[in-house]
């Protein structure tokens, strides 16, 4: 029997944890699988597929008659743009304490871009989810999220509103994302965004537009992040295949 998510989630957090200053953040390996399976407490198949995973974003190498090897140089990386990491995670990762400024909802329709980004008509009725996330009290992040009203299965909470988006999109929707296409781009601060990120205009930030999409490859929700400069080290690690 497969772990449950969030089983997996946990554990693979527990090994990333005791990699980069655990148990073994002085070990060039991690121990034989039956060694390891036996100390998380699962089977030695539902190691493998998490190890199967920790390999193919480069925190380590499999190599058969070798072991697997853990690959500190890519541990050490601040921000993976390559890996999904909710904000508050990414904040902790730069060394700062996260927190929240805001976080609103708003009614609102599908523009041209959103309309063509998710396959629906302009005008549909949409919820937009603003938040504005802080390291050490300064602003760093704002994302706004755009799902279509009629994706919610129900009234949702303020506290549901707090959620990271894709628990939201879980519990209220029902829905969940698999992968996201998104564009990178430097942007210079708009009178809105000075605002937001209490800087002058024209002050550049990272902009990440994103679609993600469901397992059978359908539009989920339209997110348009905007990182301010000087507090993340954005990192792609890209394997030869």
């Amino acid at each position: 029997m497969n772990p449950k998510p969030t089983q997996s989630k946990s554990i693979r957090a527990q090994l990333l944890s005791a990699m980069r200053d655990g148990e073994y953040a002085h070990c060039d390996r991690l121990p034989r699988e039956s060694v390891l399976s036996e100390k998380l407490g699962i089977s030695r198949t539902q190691l493998r597929d998490i190890l199967a995973s920790l390999d193919r974003e480069g925190f380590i190498t499999r190599r058969h008659g070798v072991g697997t090897i853990i690959n500190r140089h890519v541990l050490g990386a601040q921000a993976r743009m390559d890996i999904e990491v909710e904000f508050m995670d990414m904040i902790r990762q730069s060394g700062r304490t996260p927190g929240v400024a805001f976080v609103r909802a708003a009614d609102g329709v599908a523009d041209e871009k959103a309309a063509r980004q998710l396959g629906i008509p302009v005008g549909t009725a949409m919820l937009r989810i603003s938040r504005l996330c802080t390291a050490d009290g300064r602003p760093a992040i704002y994302c706004e999220d755009l799902v279509e009203k009629s994706k919610l299965q129900r009234p949702y909470t303020d506290a549901e509103l707090r959620q990271p988006i894709f628990d939201f999109l879980q519990n209220v929707c029902g829905l969940s994302s698999y992968l996201d296409l998104t564009d990178l781009r430097a942007v210079a601060a708009n009178p809105f965004l000075a605002g937001v990120f209490q800087v002058p205009e024209g002050t550049p930030l990272l902009s990440m537009d994103e679609v993600d999409y469901d397992i059978d490859g359908a539009p989920v929700f339209v997110s348009r992040e905007y990182f301010a400069d000087g507090i993340f080290r954005h990192t792609v690690l890209r394997k030869k295949l």
